[in-house]
């Protein structure tokens, strides 16, 4: 269903780690947090209208590396100024692999595709934009469809899931030509 004017409605979900590490990884002479989540946005929506922006991410772990985390935070001040865009925070677990300390981000996938299903069922948008490269959310998506609700997901050349591919209405891989035009 489409709002009352006939523009398809978008909700654009955002595994943050998860387009962090990719972006890292394809440009790695940019700097990850001057990324441009407003251009980015503009790209993804084309026509369409933006209902709101769901990102989900966990904070680095302030006495580990102190001055990464002040990074991270400066970069979650800035994205949370963008209009329409809610930051949803989750943990990072600690734990320890064969004697090395190690972190994990945790609760982040499964607030992700809850918001998302819950979201649909809710009929808040026509369209959900998944920018993730993971196939465990392949049930949500599937629960989603199920609710009548198209799901379109951005991968990255650099890594894409197959699965999640095959599972969306729609699905593009974003080439480093591409990313780097995000760039501030």
């Amino acid at each position: 269903m489409e709002d009352k004017s006939g523009i398809e409605r978008v909700i654009i979900f955002i595994d943050g780690s998860n387009l962090y590490h990719l972006v890292k990884k394809l440009v790695p002479e940019k700097k990850p947090n001057d990324f441009d989540f407003e251009k980015f946005t503009k790209y993804l929506l084309r026509d369409r209208k933006l209902v709101r922006i769901y990102y989900y991410n966990c904070p680095l772990d302030r006495r580990k590396d102190e001055k990464a985390y002040i990074k991270q935070q400066r970069f979650f001040d800035k994205i949370q100024r963008i209009p329409n865009f809610s930051f949803v925070l989750c943990r990072m677990q600690k734990k320890k692999s064969n004697n090395k300390i190690i972190y994990e981000a945790k609760e982040d996938d499964i607030h992700l595709a809850v918001d998302m299903v819950k979201l649909s069922y809710n009929d808040a948008y026509d369209t959900a934009i998944l920018v993730s490269s993971d196939g465990d959310f392949v049930p949500a998506v599937q629960a989603v469809k199920e609710k009548g609700k198209n799901v379109e997901n951005i991968g990255f050349e650099n890594k894409f899931s197959y699965h999640l591919q095959q599972t969306c209405d729609k699905f593009s891989k974003l080439k480093r030509t591409e990313v780097e035009k995000f760039f501030s």
